[in-house]
Protein backbone atom coordinates (compact mmCIF):
# COMPACT_ATOMS: atom_id res chain seq x y z
CA UNK A 1 0.00 0.00 0.00
CA UNK A 2 0.45 2.05 1.24
CA UNK A 3 1.31 4.81 3.03
CA UNK A 4 0.39 6.88 0.02
CA UNK A 5 -3.63 5.97 1.62
CA UNK A 6 -2.82 6.92 4.54
CA UNK A 7 -1.14 10.21 3.92
CA UNK A 8 -3.92 10.74 1.43
CA UNK A 9 -6.37 10.74 4.03
CA UNK A 10 -4.77 13.90 5.52
CA UNK A 11 -6.54 15.69 2.00
CA UNK A 12 -9.75 16.94 4.28
CA UNK A 13 -12.65 18.67 2.95
CA UNK A 14 -16.05 20.41 3.24
CA UNK A 15 -17.34 17.27 2.87
CA UNK A 16 -15.87 15.65 5.97
CA UNK A 17 -19.05 15.94 8.77
CA UNK A 18 -21.71 15.08 6.26
CA UNK A 19 -19.68 11.37 5.22
CA UNK A 20 -18.87 10.62 8.63
CA UNK A 21 -22.20 11.37 10.15
CA UNK A 22 -24.07 8.97 7.53
CA UNK A 23 -21.25 6.05 7.52
CA UNK A 24 -21.65 6.54 11.58
CA UNK A 25 -25.48 7.26 11.98
CA UNK A 26 -25.87 3.80 10.24
CA UNK A 27 -27.50 1.13 12.30
CA UNK A 28 -25.58 -1.64 14.69
CA UNK A 29 -23.09 0.60 15.75
CA UNK A 30 -23.87 1.64 19.62
CA UNK A 31 -21.44 2.64 22.22
CA UNK A 32 -19.00 0.30 23.48
CA UNK A 33 -16.78 0.65 26.60
CA UNK A 34 -13.19 -1.91 26.96
CA UNK A 35 -13.37 -3.57 30.76
CA UNK A 36 -11.10 -1.88 33.07
CA UNK A 37 -8.38 -4.41 32.73
CA UNK A 38 -8.60 -4.03 28.75
CA UNK A 39 -8.42 -0.09 28.77
CA UNK A 40 -5.15 -0.46 31.73
CA UNK A 41 -3.49 -2.58 29.11
CA UNK A 42 -4.04 -0.57 26.13
CA UNK A 43 -2.85 2.65 28.32
CA UNK A 44 -0.12 0.66 30.05
CA UNK A 45 1.90 -1.32 26.96
CA UNK A 46 0.53 0.18 23.41
CA UNK A 47 2.67 3.34 24.37
CA UNK A 48 5.19 6.11 21.93
CA UNK A 49 7.94 5.37 24.10
CA UNK A 50 7.22 1.40 22.91
CA UNK A 51 6.21 2.51 19.39
CA UNK A 52 9.26 4.82 18.99
CA UNK A 53 11.80 2.61 20.39
CA UNK A 54 10.48 -0.33 18.13
CA UNK A 55 10.27 1.78 14.87
CA UNK A 56 13.35 3.49 15.74
CA UNK A 57 15.13 0.38 15.32
CA UNK A 58 13.39 -1.15 12.63
CA UNK A 59 14.04 1.44 10.41
CA UNK A 60 17.40 2.57 11.31
CA UNK A 61 20.64 1.83 8.42
CA UNK A 62 21.86 -1.35 10.70
CA UNK A 63 18.65 -3.10 8.98
CA UNK A 64 19.85 -1.60 5.20
CA UNK A 65 15.86 -1.15 4.29
CA UNK A 66 14.83 -4.43 4.83
CA UNK A 67 14.43 -5.79 1.75
CA UNK A 68 13.36 -9.39 1.43
CA UNK A 69 15.75 -12.69 1.44
CA UNK A 70 18.58 -9.63 2.89
CA UNK A 71 20.81 -9.41 5.58
CA UNK A 72 18.55 -6.34 7.26
CA UNK A 73 15.32 -8.88 6.74
CA UNK A 74 17.13 -11.38 8.69
CA UNK A 75 17.53 -8.82 11.57
CA UNK A 76 14.01 -7.53 11.37
CA UNK A 77 12.50 -10.77 11.92
CA UNK A 78 15.23 -12.13 14.70
CA UNK A 79 13.93 -8.59 16.57
CA UNK A 80 10.80 -9.78 15.74
CA UNK A 81 10.73 -12.89 17.10
CA UNK A 82 12.56 -12.03 20.58
CA UNK A 83 9.98 -9.67 20.95
CA UNK A 84 6.92 -12.38 20.73
CA UNK A 85 8.88 -15.07 22.47
CA UNK A 86 9.61 -12.39 25.27
CA UNK A 87 5.87 -11.78 25.42
CA UNK A 88 5.41 -15.78 26.04
CA UNK A 89 3.12 -16.20 22.98
CA UNK A 90 3.90 -19.76 21.14
CA UNK A 91 5.47 -20.42 17.94
CA UNK A 92 2.87 -20.31 15.06
CA UNK A 93 5.01 -21.91 12.29
CA UNK A 94 3.78 -25.67 10.55
CA UNK A 95 7.67 -26.53 11.32
CA UNK A 96 6.90 -26.00 15.36
CA UNK A 97 8.75 -22.92 15.08
CA UNK A 98 8.28 -18.86 14.86
CA UNK A 99 9.19 -18.44 11.18
CA UNK A 100 7.18 -19.85 8.25
CA UNK A 101 9.83 -19.90 5.30
CA UNK A 102 8.93 -18.02 2.09
CA UNK A 103 10.77 -19.54 -0.83
CA UNK A 104 11.51 -16.34 -3.48
CA UNK A 105 13.20 -16.10 -6.69
CA UNK A 106 14.90 -12.68 -6.97
CA UNK A 107 15.52 -11.47 -10.76
CA UNK A 108 17.39 -8.28 -11.25
CA UNK A 109 17.15 -6.85 -14.84
CA UNK A 110 19.61 -5.03 -16.75
CA UNK A 111 17.77 -2.95 -19.00
CA UNK A 112 19.00 -1.37 -22.15
CA UNK A 113 19.48 2.42 -22.09
CA UNK A 114 17.41 2.88 -24.84
CA UNK A 115 13.86 1.31 -26.26
CA UNK A 116 13.20 1.64 -30.14
CA UNK A 117 10.63 0.90 -31.75
CA UNK A 118 10.00 0.62 -35.43
CA UNK A 119 6.58 1.66 -37.60
CA UNK A 120 7.09 0.87 -41.15
CA UNK A 121 10.68 3.18 -41.73
CA UNK A 122 9.76 5.32 -39.25
CA UNK A 123 11.78 4.42 -35.57
CA UNK A 124 10.94 6.03 -32.26
CA UNK A 125 13.70 5.65 -29.13
CA UNK A 126 12.90 6.32 -25.70
CA UNK A 127 15.09 6.50 -22.69
CA UNK A 128 15.47 3.71 -19.56
CA UNK A 129 14.68 4.90 -16.67
CA UNK A 130 12.87 8.47 -17.60
CA UNK A 131 10.88 6.99 -20.34
CA UNK A 132 10.21 3.36 -19.52
CA UNK A 133 11.19 0.03 -16.75
CA UNK A 134 11.49 -3.16 -17.95
CA UNK A 135 12.23 -6.28 -16.06
CA UNK A 136 12.23 -9.71 -16.54
CA UNK A 137 9.72 -12.06 -15.12
CA UNK A 138 11.03 -15.31 -15.89
CA UNK A 139 14.34 -16.68 -14.04
CA UNK A 140 16.52 -17.06 -17.05
CA UNK A 141 20.25 -15.41 -17.24
CA UNK A 142 18.72 -13.11 -20.06
CA UNK A 143 15.27 -12.84 -21.54
CA UNK A 144 15.06 -11.55 -25.57
CA UNK A 145 12.39 -10.72 -27.27
CA UNK A 146 12.17 -9.63 -30.96
CA UNK A 147 10.89 -7.44 -33.32
CA UNK A 148 7.38 -7.91 -32.01
CA UNK A 149 4.04 -6.40 -32.29
CA UNK A 150 2.85 -4.15 -29.88
CA UNK A 151 -1.14 -4.78 -29.45
CA UNK A 152 -3.20 -1.93 -27.36
CA UNK A 153 -5.54 -3.80 -25.16
CA UNK A 154 -7.78 -0.62 -23.61
CA UNK A 155 -7.36 -1.62 -19.89
CA UNK A 156 -6.80 -5.42 -19.98
CA UNK A 157 -9.44 -6.30 -18.66
CA UNK A 158 -12.06 -9.48 -18.30
CA UNK A 159 -14.62 -9.39 -15.94
CA UNK A 160 -17.79 -12.04 -17.29
CA UNK A 161 -20.08 -10.45 -14.27
CA UNK A 162 -20.03 -7.13 -16.30
CA UNK A 163 -20.08 -8.68 -19.73
CA UNK A 164 -16.89 -7.16 -20.26
CA UNK A 165 -13.98 -8.35 -22.15
CA UNK A 166 -10.95 -5.86 -23.74
CA UNK A 167 -9.47 -9.02 -26.17
CA UNK A 168 -12.61 -10.21 -27.68
CA UNK A 169 -11.78 -12.97 -30.16
CA UNK A 170 -8.70 -11.00 -31.14
CA UNK A 171 -5.33 -13.79 -30.34
CA UNK A 172 -2.51 -11.80 -28.54
CA UNK A 173 0.10 -14.74 -28.38
CA UNK A 174 3.42 -13.65 -28.62
CA UNK A 175 2.96 -10.19 -29.01
CA UNK A 176 3.67 -6.99 -26.49
CA UNK A 177 0.28 -5.93 -24.82
CA UNK A 178 -0.30 -1.51 -23.46
CA UNK A 179 -2.50 -1.52 -21.16
CA UNK A 180 -4.17 1.27 -19.38
CA UNK A 181 -4.01 1.43 -15.59
CA UNK A 182 -6.90 1.24 -13.23
CA UNK A 183 -10.50 0.04 -14.55
CA UNK A 184 -13.32 1.80 -16.26
CA UNK A 185 -14.82 4.43 -14.45
CA UNK A 186 -17.23 6.16 -16.18
CA UNK A 187 -20.36 4.22 -15.22
CA UNK A 188 -21.33 3.60 -12.00
CA UNK A 189 -23.20 0.44 -12.76
CA UNK A 190 -19.69 -1.05 -14.08
CA UNK A 191 -16.40 -1.63 -12.08
CA UNK A 192 -18.48 0.30 -9.15
CA UNK A 193 -17.99 3.44 -11.27
CA UNK A 194 -15.37 5.52 -9.18
CA UNK A 195 -13.95 2.86 -7.07
CA UNK A 196 -11.03 0.69 -8.40
CA UNK A 197 -11.74 -2.58 -8.08
CA UNK A 198 -8.73 -5.71 -8.54
CA UNK A 199 -9.61 -5.11 -12.17
CA UNK A 200 -7.07 -1.68 -11.98
CA UNK A 201 -3.99 -3.29 -10.12
CA UNK A 202 -1.10 -3.78 -12.33
CA UNK A 203 -0.29 -7.45 -10.58
CA UNK A 204 -3.79 -8.42 -12.27
CA UNK A 205 -3.01 -7.01 -15.82
CA UNK A 206 0.99 -8.64 -15.86
CA UNK A 207 -1.13 -12.16 -15.15
CA UNK A 208 -3.67 -11.16 -17.57
CA UNK A 209 -1.35 -10.90 -20.11
CA UNK A 210 0.44 -14.30 -19.29
CA UNK A 211 -2.83 -15.90 -18.95
CA UNK A 212 -3.60 -14.44 -22.42
CA UNK A 213 -0.08 -15.67 -24.05
CA UNK A 214 1.65 -12.63 -24.45
CA UNK A 215 5.19 -12.01 -23.72
CA UNK A 216 5.44 -8.73 -22.07
CA UNK A 217 3.07 -6.18 -21.25
CA UNK A 218 3.64 -2.13 -20.90
CA UNK A 219 1.30 -0.38 -18.75
CA UNK A 220 0.82 2.72 -19.28
CA UNK A 221 1.41 5.29 -16.17
CA UNK A 222 -0.28 8.38 -15.40
CA UNK A 223 0.02 9.83 -12.09
CA UNK A 224 -4.08 10.26 -11.30
CA UNK A 225 -4.63 6.58 -12.62
CA UNK A 226 -1.65 4.81 -10.13
CA UNK A 227 -2.30 7.52 -7.21
CA UNK A 228 1.16 8.07 -7.14
CA UNK A 229 4.20 9.67 -9.18
CA UNK A 230 6.40 7.85 -11.48
CA UNK A 231 9.23 8.28 -9.56
CA UNK A 232 7.52 5.59 -7.22
CA UNK A 233 7.79 3.16 -10.42
CA UNK A 234 11.59 3.53 -10.88
CA UNK A 235 12.06 3.10 -7.64
CA UNK A 236 9.72 0.49 -6.73
CA UNK A 237 10.63 -1.54 -10.28
CA UNK A 238 14.25 -1.52 -10.85
CA UNK A 239 16.37 -3.38 -8.69
CA UNK A 240 15.60 -6.83 -7.48
CA UNK A 241 12.25 -7.81 -8.24
CA UNK A 242 10.37 -11.02 -6.47
CA UNK A 243 8.25 -13.65 -7.19
CA UNK A 244 7.21 -16.64 -4.73
CA UNK A 245 9.51 -19.84 -5.41
CA UNK A 246 6.91 -22.03 -7.47
CA UNK A 247 5.60 -19.55 -9.34
CA UNK A 248 8.08 -17.50 -11.60
CA UNK A 249 8.54 -19.84 -14.32
CA UNK A 250 4.56 -19.36 -15.41
CA UNK A 251 5.04 -15.39 -14.80
CA UNK A 252 4.90 -12.87 -17.69
CA UNK A 253 8.08 -12.69 -19.50
CA UNK A 254 8.79 -8.92 -19.75
CA UNK A 255 7.26 -6.48 -16.94
CA UNK A 256 7.37 -3.00 -18.18
CA UNK A 257 5.77 0.51 -17.47
CA UNK A 258 5.44 3.59 -19.91
CA UNK A 259 5.23 7.12 -19.11
CA UNK A 260 2.26 8.86 -20.71
CA UNK A 261 4.47 11.18 -22.44
CA UNK A 262 6.06 8.53 -23.93
CA UNK A 263 2.96 6.44 -25.07
CA UNK A 264 1.77 9.69 -26.49
CA UNK A 265 4.76 9.14 -28.68
CA UNK A 266 4.81 5.47 -29.27
CA UNK A 267 0.85 5.78 -30.79
CA UNK A 268 1.98 9.01 -32.59
CA UNK A 269 4.36 6.70 -34.27
CA UNK A 270 1.73 4.67 -34.93
CA UNK A 271 -0.89 6.53 -36.38
CA UNK A 272 -3.07 6.68 -33.72
CA UNK A 273 -4.06 9.25 -31.04
CA UNK A 274 -3.66 8.33 -27.30
CA UNK A 275 -6.87 9.82 -25.99
CA UNK A 276 -8.82 8.22 -29.03
CA UNK A 277 -7.61 5.15 -28.40
CA UNK A 278 -8.51 5.68 -24.31
CA UNK A 279 -11.92 7.11 -25.22
CA UNK A 280 -12.79 3.65 -27.23
CA UNK A 281 -11.19 1.61 -24.44
CA UNK A 282 -13.94 2.96 -22.50
CA UNK A 283 -16.62 0.93 -23.98
CA UNK A 284 -17.55 -2.77 -23.97
CA UNK A 285 -17.55 -2.73 -27.70
CA UNK A 286 -13.82 -2.24 -27.44
CA UNK A 287 -11.61 -4.24 -29.18
CA UNK A 288 -7.51 -4.26 -29.51
CA UNK A 289 -5.97 -2.56 -31.69
CA UNK A 290 -2.96 -3.62 -33.27
CA UNK A 291 -0.59 -0.66 -33.45
CA UNK A 292 1.60 -2.28 -36.52
CA UNK A 293 4.87 -0.99 -34.82
CA UNK A 294 7.33 -3.75 -33.01
CA UNK A 295 10.24 -3.83 -30.66
CA UNK A 296 12.87 -5.95 -29.33
CA UNK A 297 14.47 -5.98 -26.43
CA UNK A 298 17.53 -8.06 -24.61
CA UNK A 299 17.21 -8.29 -20.84
CA UNK A 300 20.39 -9.47 -19.12
CA UNK A 301 19.52 -11.27 -15.84
CA UNK A 302 20.58 -11.77 -11.83
CA UNK A 303 18.86 -14.66 -10.57
CA UNK A 304 19.24 -15.69 -7.07
CA UNK A 305 17.16 -17.55 -4.71
CA UNK A 306 16.02 -16.58 -1.77
CA UNK A 307 14.02 -17.01 1.61
CA UNK A 308 12.23 -14.85 3.64
CA UNK A 309 9.81 -15.46 6.30
CA UNK A 310 6.19 -14.55 8.22
CA UNK A 311 7.09 -14.14 11.70
CA UNK A 312 4.09 -16.44 13.09
CA UNK A 313 3.19 -16.09 16.77
CA UNK A 314 0.21 -17.64 18.73
CA UNK A 315 -2.04 -16.83 22.81
CA UNK A 316 -4.31 -19.50 22.59
CA UNK A 317 -7.42 -18.96 23.25
CA UNK A 318 -9.18 -19.53 26.75
CA UNK A 319 -12.56 -20.61 25.87
CA UNK A 320 -12.30 -24.53 24.75
CA UNK A 321 -14.43 -24.51 21.85
CA UNK A 322 -14.02 -20.62 20.79
CA UNK A 323 -9.98 -21.08 21.01
CA UNK A 324 -10.51 -23.57 17.74
CA UNK A 325 -10.56 -20.22 15.42
CA UNK A 326 -8.34 -17.43 15.36
CA UNK A 327 -8.07 -13.78 15.39
CA UNK A 328 -5.44 -12.18 13.01
CA UNK A 329 -3.09 -9.26 13.98
CA UNK A 330 -1.07 -8.59 10.86
CA UNK A 331 1.47 -5.97 9.86
CA UNK A 332 4.33 -6.55 6.71
CA UNK A 333 8.27 -6.00 8.10
CA UNK A 334 10.09 -5.79 4.79
CA UNK A 335 10.34 -2.78 2.66
CA UNK A 336 12.81 -2.05 -0.30
CA UNK A 337 15.72 -2.70 1.08
CA UNK A 338 18.77 -0.25 -0.99
CA UNK A 339 19.96 0.63 -3.95
CA UNK A 340 23.63 0.50 -6.01
CA UNK A 341 25.86 3.30 -3.37
CA UNK A 342 26.84 5.10 -6.89
CA UNK A 343 27.50 8.47 -4.90
CA UNK A 344 28.44 8.27 -1.80
CA UNK A 345 26.60 11.50 -1.01
CA UNK A 346 23.31 10.26 -1.94
CA UNK A 347 21.28 8.22 0.61
CA UNK A 348 20.55 4.62 -1.27
CA UNK A 349 18.83 3.16 1.84
CA UNK A 350 14.99 2.97 1.85
CA UNK A 351 14.12 2.36 6.00
CA UNK A 352 10.40 2.24 5.81
CA UNK A 353 9.84 3.87 8.71
CA UNK A 354 5.92 4.81 8.11
CA UNK A 355 6.24 1.79 6.05
CA UNK A 356 5.95 -0.09 7.54
CA UNK A 357 7.85 0.07 10.62
CA UNK A 358 5.36 1.77 11.99
CA UNK A 359 2.90 -1.13 11.35
CA UNK A 360 4.93 -3.41 12.96
CA UNK A 361 5.97 -1.16 16.11
CA UNK A 362 1.69 -1.43 16.08
CA UNK A 363 1.28 -4.84 16.02
CA UNK A 364 4.20 -5.53 18.99
CA UNK A 365 2.02 -2.89 21.11
CA UNK A 366 -0.93 -4.69 20.78
CA UNK A 367 0.29 -8.44 21.31
CA UNK A 368 1.86 -6.77 24.28
CA UNK A 369 -1.08 -5.74 25.79
CA UNK A 370 -3.28 -8.55 24.74
CA UNK A 371 -0.48 -10.49 26.42
CA UNK A 372 -0.51 -8.44 30.04
CA UNK A 373 -4.26 -9.14 30.27
CA UNK A 374 -5.28 -11.33 33.65
CA UNK A 375 -5.90 -14.41 32.74
CA UNK A 376 -9.88 -13.99 33.30
CA UNK A 377 -9.39 -11.38 30.42
CA UNK A 378 -7.49 -13.35 27.83
CA UNK A 379 -9.61 -13.71 24.72
CA UNK A 380 -11.47 -16.68 24.14
CA UNK A 381 -10.34 -17.12 20.23
CA UNK A 382 -6.82 -17.88 19.81
CA UNK A 383 -4.95 -14.85 18.50
CA UNK A 384 -2.14 -15.10 15.64
CA UNK A 385 0.03 -12.42 15.48
CA UNK A 386 1.79 -12.24 11.72
CA UNK A 387 4.78 -10.24 10.71
CA UNK A 388 4.54 -11.29 7.04
CA UNK A 389 7.47 -10.10 4.27
CA UNK A 390 7.74 -9.23 0.93
CA UNK A 391 4.90 -7.54 0.80
CA UNK A 392 6.18 -4.35 -1.16
CA UNK A 393 7.08 -6.83 -3.54
CA UNK A 394 3.82 -7.87 -4.79
CA UNK A 395 1.71 -8.72 -1.30
CA UNK A 396 3.61 -12.04 -1.66
CA UNK A 397 4.89 -12.87 2.15
CA UNK A 398 1.23 -13.06 3.46
CA UNK A 399 -0.12 -14.51 -0.32
CA UNK A 400 2.43 -17.70 1.12
CA UNK A 401 0.27 -17.51 4.22
CA UNK A 402 -2.87 -17.74 2.80
CA UNK A 403 -1.77 -20.48 0.66
CA UNK A 404 -0.45 -22.38 3.66
CA UNK A 405 -2.45 -20.86 6.43
CA UNK A 406 -1.31 -22.98 9.65
CA UNK A 407 -5.73 -24.22 10.38
CA UNK A 408 -7.94 -24.19 7.87
CA UNK A 409 -9.07 -21.02 6.84
CA UNK A 410 -12.79 -21.43 7.76
CA UNK A 411 -11.70 -21.07 11.25
CA UNK A 412 -9.60 -17.93 10.74
CA UNK A 413 -12.18 -15.45 11.94
CA UNK A 414 -10.85 -11.69 11.02
CA UNK A 415 -7.79 -10.30 10.24
CA UNK A 416 -6.68 -6.67 11.18
CA UNK A 417 -3.93 -5.37 9.16
CA UNK A 418 -1.67 -2.36 10.02
CA UNK A 419 -0.17 -1.01 7.23
CA UNK A 420 1.48 2.66 7.51
CA UNK A 421 0.41 4.62 10.83
CA UNK A 422 -0.76 8.12 11.46
CA UNK A 423 2.32 10.12 12.78
CA UNK A 424 0.61 13.75 12.28
CA UNK A 425 -1.72 13.60 15.72
CA UNK A 426 -5.03 12.46 16.88
CA UNK A 427 -8.11 12.49 14.26
CA UNK A 428 -11.90 13.26 14.83
CA UNK A 429 -12.50 10.22 12.83
CA UNK A 430 -11.22 6.87 11.45
CA UNK A 431 -11.10 6.00 7.89
CA UNK A 432 -12.27 2.16 7.05
CA UNK A 433 -11.01 1.05 3.64
CA UNK A 434 -13.41 -1.60 2.31
CA UNK A 435 -16.37 0.09 4.11
CA UNK A 436 -19.73 -1.84 3.70
CA UNK A 437 -17.85 -5.35 3.08
CA UNK A 438 -17.99 -6.90 6.24
CA UNK A 439 -19.79 -6.70 9.86
CA UNK A 440 -16.80 -5.85 11.24
CA UNK A 441 -17.19 -2.29 10.16
CA UNK A 442 -19.82 -2.34 12.89
CA UNK A 443 -17.61 -3.11 15.66
CA UNK A 444 -15.31 -0.59 14.35
CA UNK A 445 -17.91 1.98 14.34
CA UNK A 446 -18.90 1.24 18.46
CA UNK A 447 -15.16 1.85 19.26
CA UNK A 448 -14.78 4.76 17.18
CA UNK A 449 -17.64 5.78 19.10
CA UNK A 450 -16.70 5.41 22.23
CA UNK A 451 -13.57 7.50 21.52
CA UNK A 452 -15.59 10.00 20.53
CA UNK A 453 -14.76 9.43 16.98
CA UNK A 454 -16.46 8.80 13.68
CA UNK A 455 -16.24 6.37 11.01
CA UNK A 456 -15.70 7.57 7.65
CA UNK A 457 -16.10 5.18 4.07
CA UNK A 458 -13.02 5.20 1.56
CA UNK A 459 -11.65 8.80 1.28
CA UNK A 460 -10.27 8.13 -1.71
CA UNK A 461 -12.25 4.75 -3.02
CA UNK A 462 -10.27 5.30 -6.36
CA UNK A 463 -6.99 4.32 -5.60
CA UNK A 464 -8.15 0.68 -4.34
CA UNK A 465 -6.06 0.68 -1.55
CA UNK A 466 -7.86 -2.55 -0.44
CA UNK A 467 -5.88 -4.65 -3.15
CA UNK A 468 -2.81 -3.22 -2.17
CA UNK A 469 -2.18 -4.42 1.07
CA UNK A 470 -1.52 -7.85 2.96
CA UNK A 471 -5.32 -8.17 4.48
CA UNK A 472 -6.28 -8.77 0.44
CA UNK A 473 -4.30 -12.07 0.42
CA UNK A 474 -6.76 -13.25 3.59
CA UNK A 475 -9.74 -11.71 1.87
CA UNK A 476 -8.64 -14.13 -1.37
CA UNK A 477 -9.36 -17.21 0.88
CA UNK A 478 -12.32 -16.03 2.65
CA UNK A 479 -11.23 -13.62 6.04
CA UNK A 480 -12.90 -10.97 6.75
CA UNK A 481 -10.49 -7.85 7.17
CA UNK A 482 -10.07 -4.66 9.20
CA UNK A 483 -7.87 -2.25 7.41
CA UNK A 484 -8.15 1.12 9.14
CA UNK A 485 -7.33 4.32 7.29
CA UNK A 486 -5.89 7.55 9.31
CA UNK A 487 -8.49 9.97 9.82
CA UNK A 488 -8.96 13.40 7.63
CA UNK A 489 -9.73 15.46 10.15
CA UNK A 490 -6.67 16.31 12.51
CA UNK A 491 -6.62 18.14 15.48
CA UNK A 492 -6.01 21.16 16.27
CA UNK A 493 -4.71 21.82 12.46
CA UNK A 494 -5.92 24.80 10.31
CA UNK A 495 -7.75 23.77 6.73
CA UNK A 496 -5.28 23.06 3.95
CA UNK A 497 -2.55 21.51 6.32
CA UNK A 498 -3.43 18.15 5.82
CA UNK A 499 -3.61 18.85 2.09
CA UNK A 500 0.18 20.30 2.16
CA UNK A 501 1.60 16.98 3.95
CA UNK A 502 -0.09 15.12 1.18
CA UNK A 503 1.78 16.82 -1.02
CA UNK A 504 5.23 16.94 0.51
CA UNK A 505 4.65 13.24 0.95
CA UNK A 506 3.24 12.11 -2.59
CA UNK A 507 6.10 14.19 -3.96
CA UNK A 508 9.31 12.99 -1.56
CA UNK A 509 8.57 10.31 0.58
CA UNK A 510 6.52 7.49 -0.63
CA UNK A 511 8.34 4.58 -1.22
CA UNK A 512 12.01 6.60 -1.08
CA UNK A 513 14.81 7.12 1.26
CA UNK A 514 13.01 9.98 2.58
CA UNK A 515 10.74 7.63 4.40
CA UNK A 516 12.85 7.99 7.54
CA UNK A 517 12.15 7.97 11.47
CA UNK A 518 11.84 11.68 13.06
CA UNK A 519 11.71 12.93 16.40
CA UNK A 520 9.15 15.53 16.03
CA UNK A 521 6.08 13.18 14.97
CA UNK A 522 3.44 13.16 16.66
CA UNK A 523 2.08 9.46 17.96
CA UNK A 524 -0.57 10.66 19.69
CA UNK A 525 -2.90 9.57 16.61
CA UNK A 526 -1.10 6.26 16.27
CA UNK A 527 -1.57 5.35 19.38
CA UNK A 528 -5.26 5.89 19.91
CA UNK A 529 -6.10 4.36 16.11
CA UNK A 530 -3.58 1.32 17.83
CA UNK A 531 -6.56 0.76 20.99
CA UNK A 532 -8.95 1.03 18.67
CA UNK A 533 -7.51 -1.91 16.95
CA UNK A 534 -6.59 -3.62 20.07
CA UNK A 535 -10.50 -3.05 20.89
CA UNK A 536 -11.94 -4.08 18.07
CA UNK A 537 -9.97 -7.42 17.97
CA UNK A 538 -10.60 -8.28 21.54
CA UNK A 539 -14.55 -8.01 20.93
CA UNK A 540 -14.13 -10.18 18.21
CA UNK A 541 -12.36 -12.64 19.99
CA UNK A 542 -15.06 -12.78 22.33
CA UNK A 543 -18.03 -12.52 20.54
CA UNK A 544 -20.51 -15.86 19.66
CA UNK A 545 -20.66 -15.50 15.75
CA UNK A 546 -18.11 -15.40 13.73
CA UNK A 547 -17.49 -11.75 11.54
CA UNK A 548 -19.41 -12.27 8.24
CA UNK A 549 -19.06 -10.32 4.88
CA UNK A 550 -22.25 -8.88 4.03
CA UNK A 551 -24.14 -10.62 0.96
CA UNK A 552 -23.51 -10.25 -2.43
CA UNK A 553 -19.73 -9.40 -1.48
CA UNK A 554 -16.81 -10.83 -3.80
CA UNK A 555 -15.47 -12.55 -0.98
CA UNK A 556 -18.99 -14.11 0.07
CA UNK A 557 -18.84 -17.03 -1.59
CA UNK A 558 -15.53 -18.28 -0.79
CA UNK A 559 -15.93 -17.67 2.71
CA UNK A 560 -18.61 -19.91 2.68
CA UNK A 561 -16.72 -22.94 0.90
CA UNK A 562 -14.39 -22.30 3.64
CA UNK A 563 -16.57 -23.03 6.46
CA UNK A 564 -18.96 -25.46 4.51
CA UNK A 565 -15.14 -27.57 3.94
CA UNK A 566 -15.09 -28.02 7.97
CA UNK A 567 -18.13 -30.06 7.95
CA UNK A 568 -16.53 -32.47 5.60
Amino acid sequence: MKIVRFILGLAITCQFAGQAANVSGQTGSSQYAPTAAQKAAAEQFITEAYLRGNIRFLASDLLEGRGPGTRGDELSMSYITAQFEAMGLRPAAANGGWIQEVPLVGITSGAPKTLTFRSGDKSLAIQHYEEFIAGSGRPQEELTIGDTEIVFVGYGIQAPEYQWDDFKDVDVRGKILLMMNNDPADDPNMFAGSKRLYYGRWDYKYAQAAKMGAVGAFVIHTTPSASYPFQVVQSSWTGEQMSLGDEAENDLPLKGWLTEDATRKLTALAGFDLDELRKQAESRDFRPVPLKTTTSITLKTLVRNATTGNVLALLPGSDPELSKEWVVFMAHHDHIGMTEARDASVDHIYNGAIDNASGVGCLLGIARAITNLPPDERPKRSILFAAVGAEEQGLLGSKFLSNNPPIAAGRLAAVINMDGMNILGRTKDVEVVGFGKSDLDQTVQRVARWQDRVVVGDQFPEKGYYYRSDQFSLAKIGVPAVYLGNGVHVIGKPDGWGKEQLRIWNDTIYHQPSDEYQDDWDFSGAIEDAHLMFYVGMITANQKDLPRWVPGDEFEATRQQAIESLKK
